[in-house]
């Protein structure tokens, strides 16, 4: 808004974001199994750098939108890409069970960096404007490059040359849809991976908005909202007892999450936000566990290609979610909308124990 863009403009940007993040999506899944996951890892950080740096060097509409097709691009080549690595490095290490308590912790980590972030950026834009806070972005972009380069690999992807690698693409995509098309074990997580993680993720971006429709003072809102993050870390790190509960189990904390999650907006109090950050404890602790879950059933060489198949299904629901309460929110205020988010939830838990199969 200060470089002098309309609301219009700027939700177009947010529309070239989520746009590249999806076409991008499969494609990178793909070349993360085709070529080095830490050399996609490391150059998916040098795009968000460089694209946050440009803002700050020249703001204008068209910087703007070619940041955000590089911090959407940064997104797809990292979705999968990380899972995949850490999962089958554990494997070669013989520690694959435990991959959803290092994942687990790694999230709850980077959920309370996330929160520090948000305080930080108040005092560093204060000293130092737009310039500081875009430095220091792309200082950290710098930071996560540097720290992926550091991750071991031993998939051996350096004796064949592009032109072998990129006619590899093509079987590497069949490869990752056959073995979806004929293992009910691996569908079921699939399908199950992006159901928990769509609508929760979604409402997310929409609790400054219910904490500010409660009445607080709108210095009070990122008090709220650090309330739930400190829960969605908890949740990180409780993710590895969650990969022990059966299907039975985890559909009745579905069941329990939405109503938790349905009261504590209903409340329309600043009270209820207690139980919304229980309910997103609950959710961030399975949508761990049903990625632990997917990246044990899948058995070919195609991982990275199968979990982008999965994130490609969460962003689709996502933007559903998007259009569905921007519709929404034209009829009702935005507790009835995060109680009909909720009810979701319970179809969800429905079908969960036979996605999940037996599992123990």
């Amino acid at each position: 808004m200060d470089a002098g863009l309309s609301t219009a403009e700027i939700s177009s940007l947010f529309a070239i974001w989520s746009v590249t993040g999806l076409v991008l999506e499969l494609p990178s899944g793909v070349w993360a199994d085709a070529f080095s996951r830490r050399l996609l890892l490391t150059f998916a950080s040098l795009l968000g750098g460089a694209g946050f740096a440009a803002w700050v060097l020249a703001p204008s509409y068209s910087v703007f939108a070619l940041g955000f097709v590089l911090w959407g691009a940064q997104g797809a080549l990292q979705s999968g890409s990380l899972e995949a690595l850490v999962y089958e490095e554990l494997d070669r290490a013989g520690a694959a069970s435990r991959y959803a308590h290092l994942i687990g912790r790694a999230t709850a980590l980077g959920t309370i960096a996330s929160a520090a972030a948000i305080g930080l950026a108040a005092p560093v834009f204060a000293a130092g404007g737009f310039e500081a806070v875009g430095a220091a972005s792309a200082l950290a972009c710098l930071a996560a490059a540097i720290v992926a380069v550091t991750f071991p690999e031993h998939r051996d992807v350096r004796n064949s040359d592009g032109d072998e690698r990129l006619r590899a693409y093509g079987a590497i995509l069949r490869a990752g849809a056959r073995e979806v098309r004929r293992s009910p074990a691996l569908r079921g997580p699939l399908l199950l991976a992006p159901a928990v993680a769509a609508v929760w993720g979604s409402l997310d971006e929409y609790l400054p908005l219910l904490a500010v429709e409660t009445g607080v003072r709108p210095d009070t809102v990122p008090l709220l909202a650090l309330l739930v993050y400190g829960a969605m870390a908890l949740g990180g790190a409780l993710a590895d007892r969650a990969t022990r509960l059966s299907g039975r189990a985890v559909a009745l904390v579905l069941v329990g999450a939405a109503t938790a999650l349905a009261l504590g907006a209903l409340s329309r109090t600043p009270a209820g936000f207690g139980l919304i950050a229980v309910a997103f404890c609950a959710l961030q602790a399975l949508t761990v566990a049903v990625d632990a879950r997917l990246q044990d059933a899948i058995e070919g060489g195609s991982r990275s290609t199968v979990t982008s198949i999965a994130s490609l299904l969460t962003e689709l629901l996502v933007v559903g979610v998007f259009a569905g309460y921007a519709a929404g929110s034209m009829l009702v205020d935005h507790a009835t909308l995060f109680a009909a988010c909720a009810a979701v939830y319970v179809a969800v838990a429905a079908v969960a124990p036979r996605l999940i199969g037996r599992h123990t």
